[in-house]
């Protein structure tokens, strides 16, 4: 049973939360955040961090650690361990502080925002954006942003911060959803995790696409030298998947692909097509450097001053809101840059 359907089996009872749910009694204060457990035969020798995480309650398994870690659960009036393995009769109190102000300043920062409501956003990342603070990018990222953006968040993990979801690498452009509270992040987190989450890109590749649709199901894991970077590793990476099919062919090599990911690891798209042999135009980590371009005709056309980043955008995006529980759809078209690259592409060299 899933988390929306967890948080509608709750009925009001002398103005606190009380719900049935797998024989358990879930008492709380709105105000206090304060829930009460009863444990019932149903989830005996379940781990508490894991029972926690599964309750109406909303939140990670990491911040649900935390909290147990830091003296806000008890089980039977004493603090316990996330691997508690539960008794029946156990009687369970978590409580959930209230959100600490977050430290980052907020700042004005432009995105496009496609959607909003009192639980999550839907933006358009623009190209050269990075998503969250880093050594090197200390200010004027997305995460700033919001901050300054967003009036109503309640705060993700114990502070008062926007919950990043997924992520976009920085010189990638296009969709992403962000939520306001701990109950979005952790039923939107869920749905990434299962693969539920429709996640569609448009990239220009290079070389001569041959079929006109085919999948990508090679292992992705850390490269076992450059750390920063990932590599296809059939023995010891982690499944990755990628669907992809060709809209677009042009003449000297290139074409234009749309490729769904069912998974979502770190550089995924970018390593796949790399390691078939298409890397992403402007790729540079998996991709040509210029020393590639040097006898290429187009440098002559003045293309490369165009490709300033790696020619990949998410375009599509669709999930369960967590709110109501129906699928919603956003998408958008490509940005300015990669139809300037494309519209010359069609105007010298297309079939």
């Amino acid at each position: 049973m899933d988390i929306f359907w967890l948080l509608n089996l709750e009925s009001r009872h002398d103005g606190k939360h009380f719900s049935k749910v797998a024989g358990l009694s879930i008492v709380g204060s709105e105000s206090d955040r304060t829930f009460f457990y009863e444990i019932s035969d149903s989830v005996e020798n379940t781990r508490l961090d894991v029972f926690l995480t599964s309750s109406s309650i909303a939140l990670t398994r990491t911040r649900i650690q935390a909290l147990i870690k830091n003296g806000f659960v008890q089980v039977n009036n004493c603090p316990s361990k996330p691997g508690y393995r539960l008794r029946p009769g156990d009687r369970v109190l978590l409580s959930v502080p209230a959100p600490v102000p977050q430290v980052l300043k907020p700042e004005s920062v432009e995105f496009d925002v496609i959607h909003e409501d009192s639980s999550l956003i839907v933006l358009n990342k623009p190209p050269g954006l990075v998503v969250h603070p880093s050594p090197g990018h200390a200010n004027g990222t997305l995460v700033h942003g919001l901050l300054q953006h967003c009036k109503d968040l309640s705060g993700i993990g114990g502070v008062m911060r926007p919950g990043i979801v997924h992520r976009l690498d920085k010189d990638t452009s296009g969709l992403m959803v962000v939520a306001k509270n701990d109950q979005a992040h952790a039923f939107l987190a869920s749905q990434f995790k299962t693969g539920m989450v429709k996640k569609q890109y448009l990239a220009l590749v290079h070389g001569t696409v041959e079929k006109n649709e085919g999948r990508i199901d090679l292992p992705v894991a850390r490269h076992p030298l450059r750390r920063k970077e990932m590599s296809v590793a059939p023995s010891k990476g982690k499944r990755a998947l990628s669907l992809w099919h060709k809209i677009e062919e042009f003449q000297s090599g290139f074409a234009l692909l749309s490729i769904s990911i069912k998974t979502g690891r770190t550089h995924q798209i970018r390593v796949h097509l790399s390691h078939k042999g298409h890397p992403v135009v402007g790729d540079g980590v998996y991709g040509y450097g210029r020393r590639w371009w040097k006898g290429h005709p187009l440098l002559k056309r003045n293309m490369l001053p165009l490709i300033k980043r790696q020619m990949l955008h998410s375009s599509c995006l669709g999930f369960i809101h967590p709110d109501h529980g129906s699928h919603v759809e956003f998408n958008v078209p490509l940005p300015d840059d990669m139809k300037e690259v494309i519209g010359a592409l069609e105007s010298h060299l297309h079939f």
